[in-house]
């Protein structure tokens, strides 16, 4: 049944995405407002593919500038995330030259920056600093790598640059994986869905279309501003404190909102 189940939801997305491609390609050279609406729509269509259920608790931003930090579980945060508000991502360079991937990726207009440099001067940073003062709204993994979705790694400040000259808002968001099959997920299964570490994509992604369906909830915390907090240290200790607490509660059932 799993391998069924995979088959089909992975022909049904290649059915659905590889005509929509060119599509966002046109948006993107031609039509650049609806080049940041259209992957929302598409990936909330990519949920029902893959029965990912998304439940919200508070708002999102409607519009930018604004970053969002986010924890990192898995690749499926881009689906979840992406099918919140008009978002587009911040990743690390390699991505851009991972097959198919990349080409997605790129169709979303993702800021790609090395991290091993610093994001406090160059060329990530002024792409940032230029996208965010066009009102775009900005993806940010802060941890700077995935987890296995029962923790939340420290924060790294260096993301936040940004946030420091745009005048944009962050909004801390706390993506959490709560249910499979209408049921708690339990610990040994969260591995099917958080890829971390050294799994390889093809076989994890082959076992996680295949074990489905499963439940997410985002907890969308308040905003949180860098003339409110001084520097981007404070703005990334805070909006660490406010997806960690955000995580915790959820996976305790004890959910709140802050």
């Amino acid at each position: 049944m799993s391998r069924l189940r995979a088959t089909l939801v992975l022909l049904t997305f290649a059915g659905v995405t590889l005509p929509l491609m060119p599509l966002q390609q046109l948006f993107v050279w031609f039509w650049p407002r609806m080049a940041r609406v259209f992957p929302m729509h598409y990936h909330r269509l990519v949920l029902r593919i893959m029965g990912v259920q998304v439940s919200i608790d508070g708002e999102a931003l409607k519009q930018g500038p604004a970053i969002f930090a986010a924890n990192h579980v898995s690749w499926l945060d881009i689906v979840i995330l992406s099918s919140l508000a008009p978002v587009s991502f911040i990743a690390r360079h390699d991505v851009n030259t991972w097959p198919f991937f990349g080409a997605l990726a790129r169709l979303q207009r993702t800021v790609f920056v090395d991290r091993a440099r610093r994001l406090t001067s160059g060329a990530s940073r002024d792409e940032m600093l230029e996208r965010l003062k066009a009102g775009d709204m900005l993806v940010l993994f802060a941890e700077g790598t995935s987890g296995d979705g029962t923790r939340v790694l420290p924060f790294k400040s260096t993301f936040f640059a940004a946030a420091e000259n745009s005048g944009a808002a962050v909004q801390p968001l706390s993506v959490v994986y709560t249910g499979h099959r209408n049921l708690p997920m339990p610990r040994h299964l969260r591995p099917l869905y958080a890829w971390y570490g050294d799994m390889e994509m093809p076989p994890h992604l082959w076992a996680a279309m295949g074990s489905g369906p499963i439940e997410v909830k985002v907890i969308c915390h308040a905003p949180l501003s860098m003339a409110g907090h001084g520097s981007r240290k404070i703005l990334a200790k805070k909006a660490e404190e406010a997806v960690r607490r955000g995580l915790v509660d959820t996976l305790h059932g004890r959910a709140k909102m802050g």
